[in-house]
């Protein structure tokens, strides 16, 4: 896929570009996602809503297996574990996404929310399925 494409991101997901993700990086070792702090994306007194904080890793760490699957092959999320750490208002977060395991039936994604300071507000860690084509 070479470096991440949003065009392309919103063919596979389209709810990427319904909340404004931005690509910063991709590769088979890091992708980079970016969220802007929107009011329609907050809940209480402005703080962006753990849902789409949530939304975000998600989506960084389904581009990152994509990097990582076999030819042919579709990835989709099996399980999802985030640890909220600080509330964000105002400025961005950056979705760091790495691989912990990338094997023959499913890729394990640790992805580091930052806040526009650099500081971790939330951590994710997902499994993705491996779906070859029915032959």
């Amino acid at each position: 896929m070479g470096d991440l494409d949003l065009a392309r991101m919103l063919e596979w997901m389209p709810l990427a570009g319904h909340l404004g993700l931005r690509p910063v990086a991709g590769s088979p070792e890091e992708v980079r996602l970016r969220l802007d702090h929107a009011d329609h994306l907050t809940t209480a007194e402005g703080v962006l809503h753990g849902g789409t904080l949530m939304a975000l890793a998600d989506s960084a760490g389904a581009a990152l297996a994509v990097f990582n699957l076999p030819d042919g092959a579709v990835t989709t999320t099996i399980e999802s574990k985030t640890n909220f750490l600080r509330a964000v208002r105002g400025g961005h977060v950056e979705a760091v996404s790495r691989p912990l395991h990338v094997g023959r039936t499913v890729i394990v994604v640790q992805t580091d929310l930052l806040d526009a300071e650099g500081r971790r507000v939330a951590q994710t860690t997902q499994t993705q399925a491996v779906l070859m084509p029915r032959r």
